[in-house]
């Protein structure tokens, strides 16, 4: 699946020679925002085995120092992108099914 090697190709597709750099734009990662107040409400999910676990944490726990809205959740042995690979896994399930919840719960419908 995502590995460090892809997350490092598609960094790089994305900001060419800016990538690593101090002139990467927030829009374009978001954890890099200095401040993250007035932000929309945010649903973050991530595996417990996900390249990016630590990182969405940080970000979770920044939007709520910044007094903003997170859900967040860490879902064990998930891997990037584990509820795509594997639909019909009851993990997957569960996640979708979060997903789905928050969204509804966000829209009031």
């Amino acid at each position: 699946m995502w590995d460090r090697t892809a997350n490092e190709t598609g960094w790089t597709a994305l900001l060419g020679e800016r990538r690593g750099g101090p002139d990467v734009p927030a829009y374009a990662a978001p954890a890099r925002a200095e401040d993250l107040t007035g932000l929309p409400p945010a649903f973050l999910d991530v595996g417990s085995a996900e390249t990016f676990r630590d990182e969405v944490v940080a970000y979770a726990s920044r939007i709520w120092q910044a007094g903003g809205v997170a859900e967040l959740h860490v879902w064990p042995g998930g891997f990037h992108g584990f509820d795509g690979f594997a639909p019909q896994a009851a993990l997957s399930q569960t996640a979708r099914a979060a997903q789905l919840g928050w969204l509804r719960r966000l829209l009031a419908v």
